[in-house]
C-alpha cells in the first residue's frame, strides 16, 4: 500500500503552479477540466525523485470561501535532504516573504522551517 497523491484546494492554480515549479523543480501536468463540476480545474504536480503527486484543485466557489471551509491537512512535509538546503529555501523564502517559520531543531529532533505556498498552505521543509 502507498499514498497515491495528495489534493490541495487553490484560489489561483497558475501561481500554485508556478510556486511548486520555481521552489521545488516540480514538473506540473496538464490541467483537467470537469465536464461534472463546472469550474472545476486540476492539475497534477511531480517532485523531482517522488512517486507521490500532488494535485492542484481550484473551483469558483472558493472565491468567498472563509476560514471555516478550510479544514483539512494541515501542511505537507517535503525532505530537502540537508539543513544547508532547509536553510537556502528558507532564506529565499523569507526575502518572498513566503516563510512562516524560520528554520529550528525540534524537540524531536527534526531541522525543520515553514514556508507558504501563495495560497497560504503551509509547507513544511525539513532536512
Amino acid at each position: 500500500m502507498n499514498i497515491a497523491h495528495m489534493a490541495l484546494w487553490t484560489r489561483d492554480l497558475d501561481a500554485a503552479a508556478a510556486f511548486w515549479r520555481e521552489h521545488f523543480g516540480a514538473e506540473i501536468g496538464v490541467q483537467y477540466h470537469s465536464q461534472r463540476r463546472p469550474g472545476f480545474i486540476s492539475c497534477f504536480v511531480s517532485l523531482p525523485g517522488d512517486a507521490v503527486q500532488i494535485e492542484l484543485m481550484t473551483a469558483p466557489w472558493l472565491a468567498n470561501a472563509g476560514i471555516a471551509d478550510q479544514m483539512g491537512w494541515d501542511h505537507l512535509a517535503i525532505a530537502l535532504g540537508s539543513r544547508a538546503a532547509v536553510d537556502a529555501m528558507a532564506l529565499r523564502c523569507g526575502a518572498e516573504g513566503l516563510l512562516v517559520a524560520a528554520p529550528r531543531l525540534t524537540g524531536d529532533g527534526f531541522y525543520e522551517a515553514v514556508i507558504a505556498a501563495p495560497d497560504g498552505s503551509r509547507i513544511e521543509i525539513t532536512a
